[in-house]
């Protein structure tokens, strides 16, 4: 085999190592420039992005805070208001029942007064019939007519006795 001889091997690798010295010089003269170049670019857009995402993560973060902190102050002013609502039912059911108690004394003092009304209305109707009773019985007993003058003098009478028997009771 020719290729092993070493007369023809040692030119084949000096040709070699030319062909590959021109490669070399050819890649790195009009190759490597652009793929460097790319390399270069993939990595400032690889770096722009992973910078970008680290300040989405911190304006992120910024916004949680953010909104937990208006989440905080949300729950704060909600808890405020329901025991303003609280106090506020608590005050307007407190106002209703004195207004109702105010409102049943009220009631209850009337009706006093107007059961009192009554019974003197009856005590002074029933002593106006004590004494015509008492004057028709006298009338009768007597078996004549007095006069009016005779007859108011007995009606004081009977009205008098009535109320110093009512005043012992």
């Amino acid at each position: 085999m020719p290729q092993f001889d070493s007369q023809f091997f040692s030119s084949l690798i000096f040709w070699e190592l030319i062909s590959f010295g021109i490669l070399v010089w050819i890649l790195y003269k009009f190759a490597f420039p652009p793929i460097l170049e790319a390399l270069e670019t993939r990595e400032r857009t690889i770096r722009g992005s992973i910078e970008q995402a680290e300040q989405n993560r911190l304006a992120a973060e910024q916004r949680l805070q953010a909104y937990e902190a208006k989440l905080s102050g949300a729950t704060q002013e909600a808890e405020a208001i329901v025991a303003a609502a609280k106090a506020k039912a608590q005050r307007l059911l407190e106002e209703n029942e004195q207004r109702l108690r105010a409102e049943s004394q009220r009631i209850q003092a009337e009706t006093a007064r107007e059961i009192d009304r009554e019974r003197r209305k009856a005590l002074q109707s029933i002593r106006g019939e004590a004494a015509d009773m008492a004057l028709l019985v006298a009338e009768k007993v007597l078996a004549r007519t007095l006069s009016d003058a005779d007859h108011r003098r007995l009606a004081q009478e009977a009205l008098h006795a009535v109320d110093a028997n009512e005043s012992v009771d």
